[in-house]
C-alpha cells in the first residue's frame, strides 16, 4: 500500500515543545556548518569564535555590525507592514533602489544646499521613490487583482537595471579611474555620525516604536490586519479595501525606499548598483522569522547583521571564498527557517488520516 506524507497545521503547541524544536534547529546547524568546516580544513570551534571576534573583537567591528542591522530593521518594518496584510511584497530590493535613486537625484543636483534641508529633502525624496515603486503593484492588485508575488518581484530587475545603466550611462563620473561610478555626494548630503555610528540607528528605533503603535493601536492598523486576515470581513466591515491596500503599499515601500537613501548617504556615499546588496531579500526572512512583530524584528536583524559581519571576517582571517562563507551561512539560515516549519505544520501519513479521522487533525 501507498502511503503519501500530508502536512496540517497546527492548531496549539506547548511554548517548551517551540523551544527544543527552535534549538535542536540550531543545534543542527551547528553540527552540519561544522562538519562543512572541517571540510574546509579549518577547525571549527576557531572559525566560530573569529566570527564572534569580527562582530564584536573591537569597536570598530561591534560598530560594523550595528550599521549592517540598520538597513534590515528599516526594510523589514516596511517589508512588516505589507505582510500584515497579507500583501507578499518581494519587491523590498527595487523599492530600496528607487529610493535611493531619487534621494541621490537631490543630492547630486543640489550639492550647496544647507545640511538640514538638503538631507531632508533626501529623505523625503527616498520615501516617495521606494513608494511610488511599490504603488505601482499595488494599484494592479486592487484593480485587476493581479499577482503581487511575481509583479514586485520583476520590478526588482528593473529598477536594478536603471541603476546599472545610470551607473554605466549618463551619471557615469568622468573623473573616475578603473570601474565605472556615479560621482560621490558632497559632505553635505552624507548623514551625520553620533557615537561612531550614523544616525540611522536613531531612525530605525524610531521607526521599530512607530510601526508597532501604527499596527496595535491606530485605527488604519487595525484595517491592515483585518483585511490580511479576511478581504471579506473587511468589506462587510464597510472598509474600502482597495484604498487600504494602496495605503499600506505606500508605507511599505516608503520604509525601503528610505533604507536606500541611507544606505546611500551613510554607507556608500553615492548610488551604485551594488548599494543593497541583497537587503531587500534578506529583510522578507527577518520579518518572516520575527513573526510579523516589529519589536522582534530589532533582535533578529541584530541575529542576521552579526551572521553577515562574522561571515564577512572570517574570509578575511581563514582565507575562505566568499562563496564558502556564504555557503556557511545559507546552511544556518536553512535549519532556521526549516524549524518555523516544524512549530506550525506537521507531516502525517494519509493512511493515519485515515484511521483516527478528525482527532488528528487537532494538531498536536
Amino acid at each position: 500500500m501507498i502511503t503519501l506524507l500530508r502536512v496540517l497545521k497546527k492548531t496549539n503547541i506547548s511554548k517548551t515543545k517551540s523551544i527544543l524544536i527552535r534549538f535542536g534547529a540550531i543545534f543542527l546547524a551547528l553540527f552540519t556548518s561544522t562538519l562543512f568546516i572541517h571540510f574546509l580544513g579549518h577547525n571549527p570551534i576557531s572559525v566560530y569564535i573569529s566570527m564572534l571576534d569580527g562582530c564584536f573583537g573591537s569597536l570598530y567591528r561591534f560598530k560594523e555590525t550595528i550599521i549592517k542591522t540598520i538597513p534590515l530593521v528599516i526594510a523589514s518594518l516596511g517589508i512588516l507592514v505589507a505582510f500584515k496584510m497579507k500583501f507578499w511584497n518581494i519587491g523590498g530590493e527595487g523599492q530600496i533602489y528607487m529610493g535611493a535613486f531619487l534621494s541621490s537625484l537631490v543630492a547630486l543636483k543640489l550639492p550647496q544646499v544647507p545640511k538640514p534641508m538638503l538631507l531632508m529633502l533626501m529623505v523625503v525624496a527616498g520615501i516617495i521613490g521606494g513608494g511610488i515603486w511599490a504603488l505601482i503593484p499595488a494599484l494592479f492588485k486592487a484593480k485587476y487583482g493581479t499577482n503581487e508575488t511575481l509583479f514586485t518581484l520583476m520590478m526588482n530587475y528593473i529598477a536594478i537595471k536603471w541603476i546599472t545603466y545610470l551607473q554605466f550611462g549618463p551619471w557615469k563620473d568622468p573623473n573616475a579611474l578603473g570601474f565605472p561610478k556615479i560621482p560621490n555626494f558632497s559632505d553635505n548630503a552624507i548623514l551625520p555620525r553620533l557615537f561612531g555610528v550614523h544616525i540611522g540607528w536613531i531612525f530605525a528605533i524610531i521607526l521599530v516604536i512607530l510601526t508597532y503603535v501604527f499596527i496595535h493601536h491606530t485605527k488604519k492598523g487595525y484595517e491592515i490586519s483585518v483585511i490580511g486576515e479576511s478581504e471579506n470581513t473587511g468589506r462587510y466591515a464597510g472598509m474600502n479595501v482597495k484604498k487600504i491596500i494602496i495605503t499600506a503599499m505606500l508605507i511599505s515601500g516608503g520604509l525601503c525606499g528610505l533604507t536606500g537613501m541611507i544606505q546611500a548617504s551613510a554607507v556608500n556615499n553615492t548610488l551604485s548598483v551594488e548599494l543593497s546588496g541583497g537587503i531587500g531579500y534578506t529583510a522578507i526572512i527577518v520579518t518572516w522569522l520575527s513573526n510579523l512583530s516589529a519589536p522582534l524584528i530589532l533582535l533578529v536583524s541584530f541575529l542576521f547583521a552579526i551572521l553577515i559581519q562574522g561571515g564577512a571576517y572570517i574570509q578575511t582571517a581563514f582565507q575562505i571564498p566568499q562563496s564558502a562563507a556564504q555557503i556557511l551561512q545559507g546552511m544556518i539560515l536553512m535549519f532556521v527557517l526549516g524549524s518555523e516549519f516544524f512549530v506550525n505544520y506537521k507531516l502525517v501519513l494519509d493512511r493515519e488520516i485515515l484511521t483516527y479521522g478528525k482527532d488528528i487533525r487537532k494538531g498536536v
